[in-house]
């Protein structure tokens, strides 16, 4: 990939992982607002109706994939602090873990690649 389309998409791989975490925590911080640290009624409503289970479900799944593309693709590129993808995930989600995993290893790819003059 050309050098500078690869720095912008680092660049917008980080605007995202901003807005990923953003976005969720605005929900999640209303729910504590009104029910407090509730886990039975937090995960009571994420298995509401069949819509939010769904969505629930595809979250889950997602998680899974990322955790083992993260230390696959992390441990061959050779980045670190793998377990951070892990906690972010488990924090806010995978909104925000991919994208940072993904604005890291622009960066680990950058650093390494061979400087083309």
């Amino acid at each position: 990939m050309h050098q500078s389309v690869s720095s912008k998409v680092q660049w917008i791989f980080l605007l995202l992982a901003v807005v990923g975490c953003v976005f969720p925590l605005v929900f999640f911080i209303r729910f504590l607002f009104t029910e407090g640290l509730n886990v039975s009624l937090f995960f009571r409503q994420l298995f509401d109706n069949n819509v939010s289970a769904f969505f629930a479900m595809d979250v889950f799944v997602s998680a899974v994939t990322l955790w083992l593309f993260i230390f696959v693709e992390g441990g061959r590129t050779k980045m670190k602090g793998l377990w951070l993808y892990v906690l972010c995930t488990l924090l806010v989600g995978v909104s925000l873990a991919l994208p940072l995993f993904l604005f890291f290893r622009e960066r680990q790819q950058r650093s390494t690649a061979p400087q083309v003059r």
